[in-house]
């Protein structure tokens, strides 16, 4: 009879209640605070002289966040088009257009900021082109890879065309150039007003 309560014990599995501890109870729980976030609203004062000073430091500063470079977009060449590239690289006759996606991918870089359009290209980025946005003269594009990435093709003033191949997020950057075009159009506008008079 021991012999049979002895192997059904082995054979059955322990209850799972048994693998499991129950977490301690923590009584003296305490919440931590929450650090206090420093309000940016204005606050107006009885004091002429400090409100002037306020303002004319918003001034001083928002002319110089006019004169500052801010970059919208700064990258390479779109991931997909070097996958692509190396999956129809396996043909002997896709093998240059591969060769070209490779040394996009490695070498080749777009900048946009609110002042320029860069395009650095070479080993250590030496070689670099920029141009202002005032020198624009047509933005086109060309989608590729079903509208995954595209090309920018952009007409300068002087006759220049700018081809910048495998650009992601194309469409947003076309519109981009398009409206800083037309804001430095109307910019140049009113500085020569300003001299006429």
């Amino acid at each position: 009879m021991t012999t049979t309560a002895a192997t059904t014990s082995l054979l059955r599995p322990p209850h799972p209640s048994s693998f499991y501890r129950k977490p301690p109870v923590l009584s003296n729980f305490h919440s931590l605070p929450l650090p206090q976030l420093k309000s940016s609203k204005f606050v107006a004062s009885a004091s002429s002289s400090r409100t002037s000073r306020t303002t004319d430091t918003a001034s001083v500063s928002s002319s110089n966040l006019e004169d500052q470079e801010t970059i919208f977009f700064d990258g390479g060449a779109h991931y997909g088009d070097l996958v692509s590239n190396l999956l129809l690289g396996f043909t002997l006759l896709w093998l240059p257009l591969t060769l070209a996606a490779v040394s996009r991918a490695l070498f080749l870089r777009y900048r946009f900021t609110n002042k320029r359009v860069s395009v650095i290209s070479g080993f250590t980025g030496q070689d670099r082109s920029d141009f202002p946005y005032s020198s624009i003269k047509d933005v086109k594009v060309v989608p590729r890879f079903i509208g995954e990435w595209g090309d920018i093709v952009i007409t300068l003033v002087d006759g220049t065309v700018v081809d910048l191949r495998s650009v992601p997020r194309f469409r947003e950057i076309a519109d981009y150039c398009m409206n800083m075009k037309d804001i430095n159009r109307d910019r140049g506008r009113g500085q020569g007003r300003g001299r006429g008079r």
